[in-house]
């Protein structure tokens, strides 16, 4: 069974919606593939691989530990405790655990997912990270140790599962100031749908753009903000925002169209006047 592969990033300290965000000297510093991994358990067991790649001219060293975790609403990627209900880790193996990986060299890491038989059908979530570390010195010229990492999602589905989505409600999110759309997902698995969007006011097209798939987990929503206004400067008041959310599903692609009002206060144009 080859898995499907979505798309996810990681960062050491802080994490943004979809994205996991990491630094230019751990982007240089290794590359991995693929970054998001699905699978269906087959007799209990669902398995991936995953490429380490050293892309600096130094040797690098990598250690491999996973985690429970989620997308909330607001705060998007977190980690989770280890009681949490869909968590993989306890029937995860991966090898090795340790790699050393010279400049040019890439090395791989077997994930294999064991699901106990009594388990109840579900989706089960865990985060690969593959932490490295490298020497720095600070400004005063003392040796620092790095550490960076760069997660992998593995995704195990246990028995039939689908994921079920609805759009709540569009909305201007005053933190970022960005729009943003509420995705309901009441269905079993997680799914990473695009969006296609149109914004009008007064009947006239004010913006057109994509959002870039984006997980929404199984039993949970998600407030995905759009990249508008950005740099622009919107008129205050009521705008209607359409358009259609895109993913693929067992190769199957599925659309789900929507058409909500949102309204950009005064205060959004004003501030980016000063």
């Amino acid at each position: 069974m080859v898995p499907n592969t979505w798309l996810f990033k990681a960062a050491f300290g802080a994490c943004f919606s979809s994205l996991i965000l990491f630094s230019g000297k751990a982007s240089a510093q290794m590359s991995i593939s693929p970054l998001v991994i699905e699978a269906k358990a087959d007799r209990g067991q669902a398995q991936g691989i995953i490429a380490i790649t050293n892309t600096s001219n130094t040797l690098s060293r990598v250690r491999v530990y996973a985690e429970p975790f989620t997308y909330s609403r607001d705060a998007g990627f977190q980690t989770l405790p280890a009681n949490s209900p869909n968590n993989l880790t306890p029937y995860l193996q991966f090898s090795p655990r340790e790699l050393t990986i010279k400049p040019g060299e890439s090395r791989r890491v077997r994930l294999i997912g064991r699901l106990a038989p009594n388990l109840a059908d579900g989706e089960y979530r865990a985060v690969v990270f593959n932490e490295t570390l490298s020497e720095s010195k600070d400004s005063a010229g003392n040796n620092v140790t790095l550490a960076t990492r760069i997660g992998v999602t593995f995704y195990v589905r246990k028995g039939n599962l689908t994921p079920k989505l609805a759009v709540d409600n569009g909305s201007f999110n005053t933190r970022q100031k960005q729009i943003q759309l509420l995705v309901r997902n009441t269905g079993k698995a997680t799914v990473r749908p695009s969006i296609n969007w149109i914004l009008r006011r007064g009947g006239s097209v004010v913006k057109t753009g994509k959002v870039d798939a984006t997980a929404v987990v199984a039993e949970s929503d998600r407030n995905l903000l759009f990249n508008y206004p950005g740099k622009e400067n919107p008129a205050p008041g009521q705008y209607q925002l359409s358009g259609e959310l895109v993913w693929s599903e067992n190769d199957k692609k599925s659309k789900l169209p929507f058409n909500v009002n949102v309204t950009i206060p005064a205060s959004t144009t004003t501030s980016e006047k000063k």
